[in-house]
């Protein structure tokens, strides 16, 4: 069982980390500011960004249909969009500055 996002930590990057989780809540969308941000970006970067968007998006939908309170699914969510942005920097052949 994962435990929830302690209070360790930067007190601000937790903030933020539960800010966007919530922003995930309604349906994805695509806009057009970020489809003209996606034409400058690597196909790998476009395809990985949609695909996160899009998973944390269904994992709202099926908090919902468990009918989980929303505080709890915010903090899961949360918890694995922190996973998330932290996989690219343990990728084999990442390179560290």
């Amino acid at each position: 069982m994962q435990g929830s996002i302690t209070k360790t930590g930067n007190t601000h990057v937790r903030r933020l980390l539960v800010e966007a989780a919530r922003h995930h809540r309604p349906r994805y969308r695509i806009g057009k500011t970020m489809r003209d941000r996606w034409d400058t970006a690597p196909a790998a970067a476009r395809s990985r960004g949609d695909a996160g968007n899009r998973r944390l998006h269904e994992r709202w939908v099926r908090f919902n249909e468990r009918r989980k309170k929303p505080t709890v699914a915010n903090i899961a969510i949360a918890r694995e969009l922190a996973g998330w942005c932290w996989s690219p920097a343990v990728l084999e052949g990442a390179s560290v500055p």
